[in-house]
């Protein structure tokens, strides 16, 4: 039997760290109040939706290859790490 490493979540495509962000709770609530529906039932899918529109791609797999989508997707990850108090903010 093999035994799976994990990897780090910088170390993932993008992609691959929009559907994690997609499933996570804080996320989601962060979202959601992004988009005006301070809830909690906004859902993955409501979440991934909101990715796709902040990052202006049809598909979450762009964010491997478009540039300005990848631009426009870290900087909604500073804002979530921002958000969370990971990071301060700018004044």
């Amino acid at each position: 039997m093999t035994q799976l490493t994990r990897q780090k979540f910088d170390n993932l495509v993008p992609a691959q760290q929009a559907g994690i962000l997609c499933n996570d709770d804080r996320f989601r609530r962060f979202a959601a109040i992004r988009s005006g529906f301070p809830g909690d039932d906004f859902t993955q899918t409501a979440a991934a939706e909101y990715v796709r529109q902040v990052c202006r791609v049809e598909s979450r797999k762009q964010l491997n290859s478009d540039w300005n989508a990848l631009n426009r997707f870290n900087q909604l990850r500073t804002e979530f790490d921002a958000w969370l108090g990971k990071i301060s903010t700018h004044r």
